[in-house]
């Protein structure tokens, strides 16, 4: 059959049948009649906030319908028509939009910024790019599992400007990943017009610079687009590979509603106007005999009284009562470790590297979902070698190089964990995690507090100084990441704790950055228990014992302390506390209390580091317990530099020598 060419929207029935059709016609109008209520609300104060989709309501219910229901999408502002199409109850969103209990997040979230599990949705985080990379995850645990399944991520053409954008897909082309990425081409980046987001004509050439496959389509077409992706989705799951689709469409109101639209030309709004999908697919449906307009009012009445219903519903639950106590309980998964905490099984003397190794390759066996990725792990494995062999051990598929594309890596990672595939990601360096940081801290952190997902994620942080690598190879940013709730951090100073931490990180379900000491890698070696065992999350241990004064410290700290009270034959308190998030604080006010005087040790630079928070708690709960004021020893507060004789310059060692002597006589 002939299209039918409506205001430039040509339509094609393409042997879709009645039903199908009229069934598009009514998911269309849902979402556009529940914004229509939306906006009165907003200008009522019952809602706070609105971005409307109005205009685009093709895309997200084309694709959508286009799709399986257990195929997950991972949705942006405008894509109401995606939760309409998945046929979330209308009282739960209603309730998300008022900060209500009911909601998707506990009053945590607004918007369209949360994930209904249930319903295969993962909603975005402001900063838009990231999602891309989690749809790759979700992705990759398909392919693994080989179900025939696919991912969606939308995007719109001011997020095609974000390094995620070109990451995501360019480990998703590397790959071969089931995953269909949408561009919503809708003219406008908040008020920024395309021509000033980008040079090139059409934004599906870009995945030719992948080796991609790409399309462009009309947005505004309800058939073309579930056509369309009915096709790819039905084709990808039997021949899995990325594909990139650019739906070019309009935003018909401001980014969000107090923005307006005065900045967009009256003639541009009134060609948009002419090509809107709902208007123009109805007159389709009538010229076609399918649609009447009494069945259009009865359509619109019954959507209208479901609204009603539902607001009422929605009305009526209780708002939101603050709990401080479920606040900080929600931040974390609960978890209960399992395992026996030091081992139990033969001892053998093992350097630190290879009790990392050891650690990793046994969790592997534990558990064959476990997935490892990271710069020349495979073949080569790994620049320090703690990943040797394990690619023929475990295969291509669970232990994979990555592309110099850290923020997508990690984001596939947190992908994964949504399908129950848990991972390990290795940064090469502990420095390159700056370019993966928005994933880290926004992402990984947030998600069981806004709604309930913590993300099983490893993240391996090779650090230290000490070996001449300079500013870029010898940073230890453990408190980048110990400010950041969400976020597990552990960072062992021996090859015991390096294989317990690192078993008892991959076994639990929250985030855990992971800090190993690349100067200890092939200097330190110890006893380890050869069976699988996990030391304690929040522990701290003692390394030695004594009652002059008390060393809280950590990583290569522990070692500085154990060798000047050797030297110097000092009967110190060395408290190693392994874990910095969560700290035992029992231990810290148990050494405390029984020295009276405390010197904390770090690496890391002394401005911000973590000593100013140790110092800080034992001032404000120790006070009385305290003969001296609290000392705190750390790296310069300069970039860790390449000379030998500067790097000792730079490092605490040395300094922190006099300053134990110097409390040890106050």
């Amino acid at each position: 059959m002939a299209p039918v060419n409506l205001t430039g929207i040509a339509y094609n029935r393409d042997g879709l049948n009645e039903q199908t059709l009229l069934h598009l016609y009514r998911q269309l109008l849902r979402p556009r009649l529940i914004e229509e209520k939306m906006l009165i609300l907003l200008r009522q104060g019952r809602i706070s906030k609105w971005f409307s989709g109005i205009g685009q309501e093709a895309i997200s219910v084309g694709t959508t319908e286009a799709l399986l229901k257990d195929e997950m999408i991972f949705t942006m502002h405008r894509n109401l028509g995606v939760f309409t199409s998945r046929d979330i109850p209308l009282y739960r969103l209603f309730a998300q939009w008022q900060g209500k209990e009911d909601g998707f997040t506990k009053g945590r979230d607004r918007s369209f910024h949360f994930g209904a599990p249930d319903f295969h949705i993962v909603g975005m985080i402001s900063h838009l790019g990231p999602q891309l990379s989690l749809a790759s995850g979700v992705a990759l645990a398909h392919k693994l599992a080989a179900d025939n399944r696919v991912a969606l991520a939308f995007t719109g053409e001011g997020g095609t400007s974000e390094g995620e954008f070109h990451e995501a897909l360019n480990v998703a082309a590397v790959w071969s990943l089931p995953v269909l990425f949408v561009i919503e081409n809708n003219g406008y980046g908040l008020s920024t017009p395309t021509s000033e987001q980008y040079v090139c004509e059409n934004l599906a050439d870009r995945g030719l610079g992948y080796g991609m496959e790409s399309h462009i389509i009309d947005g505004n077409n309800i058939l073309e687009v579930y056509q369309t992706f009915s096709r790819l989705a039905a084709d990808i799951r039997e021949n899995p590979r990325p594909v990139l689709i650019e739906c070019r469409t309009f935003r018909m109101r401001g980014h969000e509603e107090a923005s307006g639209t005065k900045y967009v030309p009256h003639e541009l709004m009134e060609y948009w106007a002419a090509k809107d999908p709902i208007a123009n697919y109805q007159e389709f449906l009538m010229q076609e005999g399918l649609l009447t307009d009494e069945l259009v009012a009865a359509m619109r009445a019954e959507i209208k009284e479901e609204i009603n219903t539902h607001l009422e519903k929605a009305y009526a639950l209780p708002a939101v009562e603050g709990s401080i106590a479920r606040e900080i309980n929600d931040v974390y998964a609960p978890y209960t470790q399992s395992l026996p905490e030091n081992g139990t099984g033969k001892l053998s003397e093992m350097r630190f590297v290879d009790a990392l190794s050891a650690g990793l390759r046994q969790a592997m066996e534990q558990n064959p979902k476990l997935i490892l990725m990271g710069q020349d792990i495979a073949d080569y494995g790994g620049v320090f070698k703690i990943t040797d062999g394990f690619m023929d051990a475990f295969g291509a598929g669970r232990v994979r190089n990555t592309p110099l594309c850290e923020s997508a890596i990690l984001g596939i990672g947190l992908g994964l964990s949504l399908k129950g595939y848990p991972s390990m990601v290795e940064m090469q360096f502990g420095d390159f995690v700056s370019v993966g940081f928005n994933q880290i801290v926004n992402n990984f952190a947030k998600l069981h507090y806004r709604w309930g997902h913590a993300p099983n994620v490893v993240v391996r942080m090779p650090c230290g100084g000490g070996v001449g690598a300079g500013p870029f190879h010898s940073q230890t940013n453990e408190a980048w990441f110990a400010h950041t709730p969400g976020l597990k951090v552990v960072y062992p100073s021996n090859p015991a704790d390096a294989k317990g931490l690192l078993i008892a990180a991959l076994e639990d379900p929250n985030p855990v950055m992971y800090f190993e000491h690349k100067g200890l890698y092939r200097s330190l070696s110890g006893q380890v228990a050869e069976d699988y065992y996990a030391t304690p999350i929040g522990k701290a241990r003692f390394e030695r014992r004594g009652t002059d004064a008390s060393v809280i410290t950590y990583g290569m700290g522990v070692h500085w302390a154990e060798k000047w009270a050797k030297e110097a034959n000092l009967d110190l308190d060395i408290l190693d506390l392994r874990s910095l998030v969560p700290l035992d604080y029992e231990a810290i006010e148990e050494t405390v209390k029984k020295t009276g005087r405390v010197l904390i040790l770090h690496e890391d630079t002394l401005f911000g580091g973590l000593g100013g928070e140790l110092s800080a708690y034992i001032a404000e709960y120790l006070f009385e317990y305290l003969d001296a004021p609290v000392v705190r020893s750390a790296s310069l507060d300069t970039p860790v530099p390449f000379s030998a004789a500067l790097e000792k310059d730079f490092l605490p060692e040395q300094r922190f020598r006099k300053q134990l002597e110097t409390l040890l006589s106050y």
